[in-house]
């Protein structure tokens, strides 16, 4: 399904009194159907990593491979041909590949419903009367099919999650990127989150979750890679690295936020 190899991200660069390293060569995959769970630290690049992958902030060096379409990072001056082909690529990855962040992000003078509906009509081309039917339709998964009308300032931030999550889904993703989507949640709303993220995964739904939840990497992960100093230093079945983790430092991480 998606392949990443050797990326490389440093902020600031060409500044080297500011340059920051912050992925190293990462290589990660998922197979179709999977849920990769990446964990560590924080600053260790998880969600740089999934920037990188769905090109929202395209990596330095690397590639990423995605239904059998790749991109690599930094942009070369293409001809004019080359560029329009590198631009529809980019627009194929953005729009199959959704993300939902740990802060909503929605906007403020919309509804629920509108603010679900704009990806299909902008990117999508849907009429707006489709763009509300697949709205109001992935509103109902996520049980906030009551509150399409509602804006979101009348939402709970677990509600104005499970918003941004039908958002996603409402552009029929091929993959989701979760970057910590439960973190900025009070924790009585965090399960329930959680619970989508794992029905989703059930519906059989590419995922790369970053999480500090390890009750849900071990019960729904298939795979979990750990991230120390923008490198993966450890990965394996979720269970098996969870459980039985053999690198020093996951060894240490676990061992803290599990205690």
């Amino acid at each position: 399904m998606v392949v990443a190899e050797g990326i490389h991200k440093t902020f600031n660069r060409g500044h080297a009194d500011r340059e920051v390293r912050v992925l190293r060569g990462v290589d990660v995959s998922v197979a179709k159907g999977d849920v990769l769970v990446v964990i560590g630290p924080s600053g260790s690049g998880k969600s740089t990593l999934l920037r990188c992958i769905n090109f929202l902030g395209p990596p330095d060096e690397g590639s990423v491979t995605f239904l059998g379409r790749t991109l690599t990072g930094a942009v070369p001056r293409f001809r004019p041909a080359e560029r329009m082909r590198y631009e529809r690529e980019l627009r194929f990855f953005r729009t199959h590949i959704g993300i939902v962040f740990q802060h909503f992000n929605l906007f403020p003078h919309m509804t629920a419903a509108d603010n679900v509906a704009l990806g299909p009509t902008r990117a999508l081309g849907l009429s707006r009367s489709q763009a509300r039917e697949r709205s109001v339709a992935e509103l109902e998964r996520v049980g906030m099919g009551e509150k399409a009308n509602a804006y979101p300032s009348q939402l709970s931030g677990g509600q104005k999650q499970r918003v941004a999550i039908a958002r996603a889904l409402a552009m029929r993703p091929q993959l989701m990127l979760f970057d910590e989507a439960t973190s900025a949640l009070d924790p009585e709303l965090i399960g329930g989150i959680l619970e989508e993220m794992k029905r989703l995964a059930e519906s059989g739904m590419t995922m790369i979750v970053v999480t500090h939840e390890m009750g849900f990497a071990r019960e729904v992960g298939d795979r979990v890679v750990f991230m120390d100093e923008g490198r993966v230093v450890e990965e394996g079945p979720a269970r098996s690295l969870i459980d039985n983790p053999q690198n020093e430092r996951t060894q240490a991480f676990l061992s803290a936020i599990l205690s």
